[in-house]
């Protein structure tokens, strides 16, 4: 593994563990060229996975690009790094198991939102706007009104 900070190609293994719920392998890796310290983690693949994107293009499934709309979702939110990791894994092994290779965005779209309306609604509200491309404030009117009937209590 190349050092991330100085380039060096020769890297140590310090420790190795899996993740909360097994779905990777979590490596603490030291760098004898700078001394640095980082962390990799190791996931099965399934199978290569393409998103057909809703203009009709297609791009490799980009396990970060999730990750980060969701983190961004949950920014300043009073969710833990192991629960955002669960999600984006949950999602993950859902599309893998869905035993297609090309998965249209709005699967991935819906799946994440999904899973953020039972996590937490202020970040469902903030990824549903992008997602659904919310333009003034009627259609936060709107949305709001309709995640009102779908309370559960």
């Amino acid at each position: 593994m190349r050092c991330p900070f100085c380039g060096h190609d020769d890297t140590q293994v310090k420790d190795s563990r899996p993740t909360e719920d097994n779905s990777a392998i979590r490596r603490r890796r030291s760098c004898p060229g700078c001394g640095s310290r980082f962390t990799t983690f190791e996931r099965v693949q399934i199978r290569d996975l393409v998103v057909i994107k809703t203009d009709g293009s297609r791009v490799p499934f980009d396990r970060e690009k999730l990750l980060r709309s969701v983190k961004i979702a949950l920014r300043k939110r009073p969710v833990d790094e192991e629960q955002i990791e669960r999600i984006v894994n949950g999602i993950h092994r859902h599309l893998e198991s869905m035993g297609e290779n090309e998965i249209p965005s709005k699967i991935i779209g819906e799946a994440v939102m999904d899973r953020l309306m039972d996590l937490d609604k202020v970040a469902y509200v903030r990824f549903a706007s992008v997602y659904r491309n919310f333009r003034e404030a009627k259609d936060f009117e709107d949305f709001l009104g309709k995640m009102g009937g779908r309370r559960d209590d």
